[in-house]
This record gives structure tokens, sequence and C-alpha cells, in this order.
């Protein structure tokens, strides 16, 4: 499983963070990860240098196997909440695609 994660020129402490998401897509989708041959992470910061209420944008593309890439998007206040947020939906969206494949065979 390959994973690239892009920001934008408003996202700080870039290698801190790259870790971060590298960490959290391994122990959420490390029991998928046989299906998953890409994972491409954007990370945003909507509103740049003001503060507001969700303004981190979190949005994950994966690649399947034999399969057209699926993709979720999660916002929050901070980075990690984005993050854990749209990594989150996509467990739970692989489980629902993955758990209808094997129920077909």
């Amino acid at each position: 499983m390959h994973i690239q994660v892009n920001t934008d020129n408003t996202i700080a402490g870039r290698e801190d963070v790259i870790t971060f998401v590298e960490g959290v897509i391994t122990s959420k989708l490390g029991a998928v990860s046989g299906s998953v041959t890409r994972v491409e992470v954007h990370l945003q910061d909507q509103n740049a240098e003001k503060k507001g209420p969700d303004d981190k944008r979190c949005m994950i593309e994966v690649r399947l196997e034999g399969r057209q890439p699926v993709s979720t998007t999660h916002m929050a206040d901070n980075l990690q909440s984005a993050v854990t947020g749209a990594v989150d939906k996509m467990r739970n969206l692989l489980d629902r695609e993955l758990g209808k494949a094997r129920a077909r065979r």
C-alpha cells in the first residue's frame, strides 16, 4: 500500500503531519491493505490565515485492485480530527464495499 500525502501551502509542520497521517492510515486501514494499491491524502486549510469552525479539510482517495477509486472527505477544527474522521469514514466505506464483494462470491 503506497501512501501519498499532499498539503496546501498553509499547512505547517509538513513532516510531522505526514508521519501522523501515515500512522493513522496504517493502523486503521491495515486490515484491508491487501486490497489497496494506493492511498492519496489531500490536506487543506479552507480559510488559510483566518480561524473558523471546520476549516481543516482532509480528502482521502483509495485505489483498490481491479476497481474504481473511492474517496471520503471530512472537515474539522484541526488537522488531526479531520484526518481521523476521513480515515474512519474510509474504513467504513471499504468494509461495506469489500464485504459486498465477498458476499457475491
